[in-house]
């Protein structure tokens, strides 16, 4: 078959090649892909010496060809969406069946390979901050993929999003969705019942410093890839008895699927919008890639194969 390959080249960080077809184990079923996303991280990712044995792809949409073995999951026949820890950016991708949901009539395989990663990042996010809603809440780095179903889902929920991004331009669908949009922190109006911080850097302290008495920081990322430092000085002279967090969307115990399906249920009701920002043939994944890198796209961009 056909696969994306790592090339351990950042100018050009994946090349179309040969890959052996993967044989799915009794809890796997083999999915025809139809469509994939990509996500920063796997970018990153892509910057090392590349490994045989580790394909790059997380997100991914198609046809299941062949139901597990072991009688659970989709039938052979059933489009659905799948979060596999890899080996997605190809034409077959053996997929667990607790990473797997069923799409219903309505979504295609386009919006739904935007949905995994992202979507599941927004979700367990918010189901970490618990109630929001009537509540003020602060999210820096907002203009990406999980910006944007966080925004939706925060808003849809009744809370006051404050979205930070770079430019107006990448704040437009934000705006749309309900949400104040700045593009810079000093712009803030706190305190925030709950900042979700994913920059790093400088970012990290100026958005804790927000925080009301009590209030809750949510640290998933570091987009900026530079390190975060706080001074507990300043920390004891901000916000009493303030909370950081540290997040990390696998650190559930809940398998995929239910949230996957979680996902797919709202985008069908039209209460979740996946924002597609670049949208080509599996042959530009490279530049993509790139341009993903290089914050030239906003939302998410999806790859389709055979289309």
């Amino acid at each position: 078959m056909k696969a994306l390959l790592p090339t351990g080249n950042p100018a050009e960080m994946v090349v179309l090649g040969d890959a052996e077809e993967p044989r799915p184990g009794p809890g796997q079923a083999l999915v025809k892909v139809e469509a994939f996303s990509l996500n920063r991280g796997e970018v990153f990712r892509l910057h090392g010496a590349p490994r045989p044995d580790r394909r790059p792809g997380k997100d991914i949409a198609g046809l299941v060809v062949q139901a597990a073995a072991d009688g659970t999951g989709p039938s052979a026949g059933q489009r659905v969406v799948g979060h596999p820890p890899g080996g997605g950016w190809a034409e077959y991708a053996a997929v667990d069946t607790d990473r797997l949901a069923v799409l219903p009539e309505g979504v295609s395989a386009i919006r739904a390979a935007a949905l995994p990663l992202a979507g599941l990042t927004a979700l367990r996010l918010l189901r970490t901050a618990g109630c929001v809603s009537g509540h003020p809440l602060l999210l820096t780095g907002a203009s990406g993929g999980v910006g944007h179903y966080v925004t939706e889902l925060a808003v849809g929920a009744g809370a006051q999003v404050t979205a930070v991004t770079a430019t107006p331009e990448r704040g437009k669908r934000l705006a749309e969705f309900g949400a104040r949009v700045i593009h810079h922190l000093d712009d803030a109006t706190g305190p925030f019942h709950t900042v979700m911080e994913s920059v790093g850097g400088e970012s990290t302290a100026r958005a804790l410093a927000l925080l009301r008495p009590r209030g809750e920081l949510i640290w998933f990322g570091q987009a900026s890839r530079e390190p975060a430092a706080l001074n507990f000085f300043d920390f004891f002279r901000g916000p009493r008895s303030a909370t950081v967090r540290h997040f990390h969307y696998e650190h559930f115990d809940e398998p995929y699927a239910a949230d996957l399906a979680a996902l797919v249920r709202l985008v069908a009701e039209g209460r979740l919008h996946p924002e597609i920002g670049r949208l080509t043939d599996w042959r530009s994944t490279a530049t993509a890639l790139n341009d993903l890198r290089d914050r030239r796209i906003a939302g998410n961009a999806v790859l389709t194969i055979g289309q």
